[in-house]
Order: C-alpha cells, then structure tokens, then sequence
C-alpha cells in the first residue's frame, strides 16, 4: 500500500485555494511545534456564505492536502457547516491520512475554526448566540 492515496497526492501537487485574501473578513493560524507545520485560513463571508478561502501552508504533503481539501469542503458552505467540519472529515476526503499525520487534518479544522472566530470576533453582532 502507498503511504499517501491518489487523493493526497493530487490536492499536494495542484493544491486547490491557495493564496492570500487583502482584507480577510477572517483569519486563522494554527501551527504544530512538534513537525513544524504552519497553516494559515483566510475567509471571505458573504452574508453568511463563505464565499472565497484561500491557504497558506507550510508543511508536509499531508498539512498542504488538509488544507486544500479543508478549504474545497467549506466553500460556497454557510458558517454553520465550516464550523461542523471535522478533521475525521477531511482525512475521509483524502480517502485517509496514515495515523501519525492525522494531526494535519487535526490542524485544518482548527485553522477553519480560528478564522471564523475571528470573523465573529470582528462580527460580534453576527455570532450564534446560542452557542
């Protein structure tokens, strides 16, 4: 068996979504001392569609995939269901991550949820209070 799927490996080489948003209406960063991966999410919300993202990771082959197929699963998607997004969702996305690089996928989701924290941040009178 390979060590990365078909899935890994394309989101690796042609990364969907990467770049930066000038004027992000949220922001995201998270990073991993251990393996030295760094991710950065940035958000474009329109009304509560997010309606652009883009990436910046620098990482292994599994922090770039997790962050290009994390952000292919949350666009166009209401806030509501980038905040559901798990790292679990992402891994099955990739058709699997090997088990010491799930932190990756662990990484996106919480790169997603930062950024719409500081959105909400940003947006107070735009966060679900029932939370």
């Amino acid at each position: 068996m390979a060590l990365y799927s078909e899935k890994v490996m394309d989101h690796f080489r042609n990364p969907r979504n990467v770049g930066v948003i000038e004027n992000a209406d949220g922001v995201g960063e998270v990073g991993n001392a251990k393996c030295g991966d760094i991710m950065r999410i940035y958000l474009k919300i329109d009304g509560d569609i997010i309606s652009d993202v883009k990436f910046e990771t620098f990482g292994c082959a599994s922090a770039v995939a997790s962050s290009s197929m994390a952000t292919e699963l949350i666009k166009g998607r209401p806030l509501s269901e980038a905040k559901a997004l798990t790292n679990k969702a992402v891994a099955e996305a990739l058709d699997g991550l090997p088990a010491y690089k799930m932190h990756c996928s662990v990484l996106a989701e919480e790169a997603i949820l930062n950024a719409i924290g500081d959105y909400y941040t940003k947006h107070p009178e735009k966060a679900d209070k029932s939370r």
